[in-house]
């Protein structure tokens, strides 16, 4: 049982940024229990400027400011700490005056497109990869560091720090600049044997390494809120931890798992993230192969985990139809995919025609039509497409991974915004045949406070603190029911890619 510090109401502020909204929660803890509350939730996506994708992250930067003031107001000296998280990968420069350099890129702008080729012709794949143990994707912040260098870009060569999202954040809400560690993972910038910058690597492909700072563990103490933030959000003394600063490091600290390691766990948003804690690293060919990768967790484990397409297909077709004068929202989007006839094709969701902005419907069509499969009629076929064929890449990946692990792994904890679909929760207890527990919805918040709540002395473990969470937050069961026609189409999709003609 836990032994609990305190018996008095506290709250700790987590601000979760991502891809498409972010907000400021409230882990509002009574002593026996922990309950998450929305302070303020804003819009958040890409911007289209000068030909290249970007973030408005400064005008996020104003909305969690005015997040925190509203959370000030509200709970008062309540208030214990601020934690922040967002996706992975992207960063601002600042010049030696501490000055933003540009607007942070977004991770799907296509400048990167020629620099995978670039990196290997320089250091194999084999040693990047046994090195990194990160799958090399040309949304990585290596990258993208790669294409500012080969484009002479001035905000690379006048950068004195480089800020990844969160740690920009803790800057401007501190003064005080690092790099925490689970976020400087994602960037295959990391030597996995050292969990330090691997500057022989970053050396050898002509990077500069000058601008990479202190890397920070999860609960360490960035500072206090001070200056122009402190004055806005009218608190004192409000302290800022760092947490697991990459929103699915945060994500998976917030499973309610009990069986000890012996669980996967499927982070489910616009990316879809299905891995397993491990206490060391898998950097072999066939990891790298199979396109896994090893980020750090927030108790120095590894999160051996795959990327996957996610929601993001269904996002995209949406903001397709938005365009067309059709708005759909994601209850109706599901409603719409029930209504239609199972398996009307077969997709695979990480074929890479699906990574990039616009036209997603044509793509779907056409992936299908060039697999000799009709394509969706509708929309209704078109989202369920897509579920469906999430939930059969789900399958492969868990099987791999308790391949590769020797885990037994019969149950699967799905957190984050994606478990609010029943349908896709269900699609996926059908597919792997395993006992599916969706919930917490708000996992990354939930993730996000229980480091800071570990940082403050109030619980001493992950492992308590997940007990604190399945006290919480009830799951929600999937038990497998229609697994015969989920078999039969798990076999055409290993099928299809392996003749797609």
């Amino acid at each position: 049982m836990i032994d609990f510090k305190s018996n008095s109401k506290k709250a700790y502020l987590a601000v979760d940024l991502g891809a498409e909204s972010g907000r400021v929660l409230a882990g509002e803890f009574d002593g026996s229990k922990l309950q998450l509350q929305v302070v303020h939730s804003f819009p958040n996506g890409p911007v289209a400027l000068n030909g290249s994708t970007h973030w408005n992250t400064v005008g996020l930067y104003q909305q969690i400011v005015n997040g925190l003031a509203m959370a000030q107001a509200r709970y008062g000296t309540s208030l214990q700490s601020i934690g922040v998280d967002s996706w992975g990968l992207d960063y601002g420069h600042l010049d030696n005056q501490g000055n933003l350099l540009g607007l942070p890129y977004h991770y799907r702008d296509q400048r990167t497109q020629p620099m995978l080729d670039k990196l290997f012709s320089m250091v194999p794949r084999e040693e990047c990869y046994s090195r990194t143990g990160i799958q090399p994707l040309l949304i990585n912040t290596i990258f993208q560091l790669m294409a500012e260098k080969e484009a002479e870009q001035s905000c690379l060569d006048a950068s004195q720090n480089l800020l990844f999202t969160p740690d920009l954040i803790n800057f401007w809400l501190t003064g005080e600049k690092g790099n925490e560690i689970t976020m400087a993972s994602t960037s295959q910038m990391l030597n996995q044997s050292t969990r330090a910058w691997d500057f022989e690597l970053l050396d050898r492909l002509n990077l500069p390494t000058h601008m990479l700072g202190e890397l920070w563990e999860p609960g360490h103490l960035v500072g206090t809120v001070r200056g122009a933030a402190r004055d806005k959000i009218r608190c004192q003394d409000l302290p800022v931890f760092t947490v697991g600063s990459h929103d699915t490091a945060s994500a998976v600290a917030g499973v309610p798992a009990s069986n000890g390691s012996d669980f996967a766990y499927l982070s489910s948003g616009t990316w879809s993230l299905m891995g397993v804690e491990l206490d060391q690293p898998l950097c072999d060919a066939e990891s790298d192969q199979l396109g896994f990768t090893n980020e750090f967790g927030v108790s120095r484990d590894v999160r051996y985990l795959k990327n996957i397409s996610g929601l993001w297909i269904v996002q995209e077709c949406r903001r397709h139809w938005q365009s067309g004068g059709e708005d759909f929202d994601y209850a109706q989007l599901t409603s719409m995919a029930r209504e239609a006839r199972p398996f009307s094709a077969i997709l695979d969701v990480d074929d890479s025609i699906f990574s990039t902005i616009g036209e997603m419907p044509s793509k779907i069509a056409e992936r299908c039509v060039a697999s000799g499969q009709v394509a969706p009629q509708s929309k209704n076929e078109i989202v369920r497409t897509s579920l469906e064929g999430l939930a059969l890449k789900y399958r492969e990946v868990l099987e791999n991974l308790r391949r590769k692990t020797g885990k037994s792994l019969n149950q699967l904890h799905i957190v984050g915004g994606g478990t609010q679909n029943e349908l896709l929760n269900q699609m996926t207890a059908d597919s792997t045949g395993c006992e599916v527990l969706a919930g917490p919805i708000e996992a990354t918040g939930v993730g996000n406070v229980i480091v800071q709540m570990i940082a403050a002395g109030e619980i001493n473990s992950l492992s308590e603190a997940r007990e604190l969470i399945s006290n919480s937050f009830e799951p929600q069961r999937y038990e497998p029911k229609q697994t015969q026609e989920w078999n039969e189409a798990y076999e055409k999709m290993l099928e299809i890619r392996e003749d797609p003609d």
